[in-house]
């Protein structure tokens, strides 16, 4: 079974046991920034694998979501910033770039400028981590790691911050999505990596310090405070969080940025379980 993960600092945690110390038979992980993951997945060539929030409206017909685990914040993030020459409130026509590596956070920008600012800035594509005076551009989207390296910019706005002020809600950056066609073949493998996500996360209470540590090692470009970022983050796919996810995809569809989709499905085990119902379980293919 062949496993995206987003090689990202945020990430890690899922990962750790499986990275570490417990890889999971008959798993091939795929490190990508998160935009290739989303091309791969829609395309068939990854079974399971986080994604962008905003690509589920791209897989919905041909994946389900897990609904306990996801990537989120609620309000500063620090790792999905805007930095600008000028205030934001000063970006009306001028060129604002947009990393290629995630598409969550290019249209939870947009949403904010259009919807929240009435700003009708001019889009570049970027690298995932423009130097603006490269560019010719203004300001620029910059997720992930590239974000939490030092910054020179006089303008830095992290977007979760803004999000949540203007509309109330938390923002939802990354969904683990399961491919329909697979599920069944590797139930078993798919119970496995689920098992080994949740072990991992309980690792930021009972081994977070040599969890850090290792990040540390994985990861030395990055100068903010693993530690203090880690508590930022929201791993447990909650109520409130679903309603977030809801809302982020609502208002993309209702400003063009998104195509409306229905209620998100999430995966539920007893309707892919291929014992389910029987008294054995054939060995799996994988």
């Amino acid at each position: 079974m062949k496993l995206g993960c987003i090689d990202y600092l945020n990430c890690y945690p899922f990962y750790y046991r499986m990275l570490e110390f417990e890889p999971v038979e008959g798993v091939e992980i795929v490190p990508a920034y998160p935009s290739d993951l989303n091309r791969m997945i829609q395309e068939g060539m990854l079974d399971m694998s986080p994604v962008s929030a905003a690509a589920y409206t791209n897989i919905y017909h041909d994946t389900v979501l897990l609904p306990d685990i996801c990537l989120s914040s609620v309000g500063y993030v620090r790792s999905v910033i805007l930095i600008s020459r000028t205030p934001i409130e000063d970006l009306h026509h001028k060129k604002v770039g947009l990393s290629s590596a995630s598409k969550t956070s290019v249209i939870l920008l947009k949403m904010l400028l259009q919807k929240y600012y009435g700003i009708d800035p001019v889009y570049m594509q970027t690298d995932p981590y423009p130097r603006l005076e490269d560019t010719g551009c203004d300001a620029a989207l910059v997720i992930g790691n590239e974000a939490m390296q030092a910054i020179k910019e006089p303008y830095v706005y992290d977007l979760g911050d803004l999000w949540l002020r203007k509309t109330g809600y938390p923002v939802v950056f990354a969904v683990f999505a399961l491919r329909k066609d697979g599920i069944s073949k590797y139930f078993k493998t798919i119970e496995s990596v689920i098992r080994s996500y949740h072990d991992s996360l309980m690792c930021l209470d009972t081994d977070r310090e040599r969890l850090i540590q290792k990040a540390c090692r994985k990861y030395p470009s990055i100068s903010y405070d693993i530690d203090a970022y880690y508590r930022v983050l929201e791993y447990r796919f909650t109520p409130l969080l679903k309603d977030a996810l809801d809302f982020y995809l609502d208002i993309a569809g209702e400003t063009g940025l998104l195509d409306k989709v229905g209620s998100v499905n999430y995966f539920d085990p007893q309707e892919y379980n291929p014992c389910y119902g029987e008294s054995c379980c054939e060995s799996e293919a994988v």
